[in-house]
């Protein structure tokens, strides 16, 4: 039995709420959500029932539950980000409070509007367990930026897990053979985590508890050269602050590494008790069976 996997994903699907937002459609006879132009045609996504009946095929007790990428409309402008997140945080915690413990939501915070993230804590309080933040996706997140101190402080505070996701990645290199995802997703989280290690935030607000999607993506492999970055004292290199292998201790990770040996290397790094079960139900990208995970030596 699993306990806890914390990394799946539903898009709540409200017709008459969904009907009052420019550039949204629900195609109830395709089961296709259609955004901005572009379709979001992964049925299970929209049905909860389907996130527990596989939890109850694979022996998965519950599961925290962000809303994917495709929805984050990280170009949306504040006004019309307050909106949209609302309601997606809203109907999203309707779902997994008729889930009769099953399971808990992480609400959606939009980093690319620092204006909005207090407001949505303050209007959320503690009705979830926990937040999701996206890395990357929008040029305006950078994580070690100062405008994100009062969401540090505040997070520090109420000890919050915090789920670090990629964001759909914009670089257009990367369009072909789906690498937007094969090296966009992983790349985009290395980055977000090398800037809050570079910057000493888990450091200084160690109640944060930061969980790295995709076993880290890149996190791990860079570590060490983190560590030699600040050993030869580089420029830009505060070497005052923790070291980047020590507070590379500092966060979780999932188990999503697709390779035994990307597995190791970041329990090598983090730590075996910091990687946690995520599946990424219910991409074909994730883990459909857990029993095929590798397990510690």
């Amino acid at each position: 039995m699993i306990d806890l996997d914390v990394h799946t994903h539903l898009v709540p699907i409200h017709p008459a709420r969904l009907a009052g937002f420019d550039q949204v459609r629900w195609l109830e006879d395709e089961r296709v959500l259609v955004l901005d132009g572009e379709r979001l045609d992964v049925p299970r996504l929209f049905q909860p029932d389907k996130l527990v009946e596989w939890m109850d095929l694979r022996g998965v007790r519950r599961a925290l539950v962000s809303i994917p990428p495709p929805v984050y409309r990280q170009t949306l402008d504040a006004t019309r980000a307050r909106g949209w997140v609302d309601y997606l945080n809203e109907e999203l915690l309707a779902i997994t409070q008729a889930s009769h413990g099953r399971l808990g939501a992480l609400y959606y915070l939009p980093l690319e509007h620092p204006g909005l993230l207090l407001p949505l804590m303050d209007k959320y309080g503690d009705a979830f367990e926990g937040v999701a933040i996206a890395a990357g996706g929008h040029a305006r997140i950078v994580y070690s930026d100062p405008c994100y101190t009062a969401l540090w402080e505040r997070l520090h505070e109420l000890g919050a897990f915090v789920f670090m996701h990629p964001g759909m990645c914009r670089d257009a290199r990367l369009a072909p053979f789906y690498l937007h995802n094969f090296l966009g997703n992983p790349y985009e989280t290395g980055v977000a985590a090398a800037h809050l290690v570079m910057a000493g935030i888990p450091a200084r607000y160690s109640g944060i508890r930061f969980c790295l999607a995709h076993a880290g993506g890149i996190f791990a492999a860079l570590c060490g050269r983190l560590e030699k970055g600040f050993e030869t004292n580089r420029p830009g290199v505060d070497t005052e602050l923790e070291r980047p292998l020590a507070t590379a201790r500092r966060f979780r990770v999932d188990c999503i590494a697709h390779h035994p040996s990307a597995l190791q290397l970041a329990r090598d790094v983090v730590g075996s008790d910091q990687v946690l079960f995520g599946s990424d139900w219910p991409f074909p990208m994730g883990i459909d069976d857990p029993s095929t995970v590798d397990r510690p030596s």
